[in-house]
């Protein structure tokens, strides 16, 4: 377990955990609203977000390389995907924060290369962009801020079952697939405790998304993203 740090000047100490969250979530409901621009908002969504991600870089420290932990947050990230496209069809939607563009690039985006430009874009925002974006805010800030608002007195993966269960909740509300996005943060919590490694997080993340996407083209099922 690592221990803790000292704590950042106050005011810098959660902006670069909130920012670039608030930012994904506020264009994310602008694609819900405007489905015409969709393709043009996330473009615009990723660029933000990344640029926030820059800008607010001190957290990305709680990101640190441990090769013990890629097998076990692999196997999270496939048990996920899994248990998310086994569950979600079985669960009643309810679009909390709106819902999801749903944009079919292929009939969407006429032109080759821009439709390939998207897709770059869209596989980079769910295999990289929001796993890290998503475990700094979700696992890193909130969980430990619910346990105690010092937050960074504390160590990765020190939370107690209040800041569990709240984080678990909250993140299913925040997606459309309520009761798997509940089950999803179950296991990336469970998988910090074991671990204390914010990089096994967002490695079992990206692997998660990286199969929903893939399963996506595959399948047609562009509700999911």
């Amino acid at each position: 377990m690592e221990a803790a740090r000292p704590k950042e000047a106050a005011g810098n100490a959660w902006a670069g955990y909130v920012v670039p969250m608030a930012l994904f979530m506020a264009l994310t409901m602008a694609e819900s609203s405007f489905p015409a621009a969709a393709i043009h908002l996330y473009f615009l969504k990723a660029l933000l977000v990344t640029a926030a991600l820059a800008a607010f870089r001190a957290p990305l420290r709680d990101i640190r390389f441990d090769s013990r932990v890629v097998l076990p947050a692999v196997a999270v990230g496939i048990l996920v995907f899994v248990e998310w496209i086994v569950v979600d069809p079985r669960t009643p939607h309810f679009a909390f924060l709106g819902q999801r563009a749903a944009t079919n690039p292929f009939t969407s985006v006429p032109d080759p290369l821009q439709r390939a430009a998207f897709l770059a874009v869209r596989f980079y925002g769910l295999v990289l962009m929001v796993p890290v974006m998503e475990e700094l805010f979700w696992r890193s800030f909130l969980l430990r801020w619910i346990t105690k608002p010092e937050f960074e007195d504390l160590p990765l993966g020190a939370y107690n079952l209040t800041a569990f269960a709240a984080v678990a909740l909250l993140f299913g509300f925040a997606h459309q697939e309520w009761l798997a996005a509940i089950l999803c943060a179950c296991a990336y919590g469970m998988l910090l405790r074991r671990t204390h490694s914010l990089f096994a997080c967002i490695v079992a993340h990206a692997i998660t998304n990286l199969a929903l996407g893939l399963y996506i083209l595959s399948t047609g099922q562009w509700h999911y993203w």
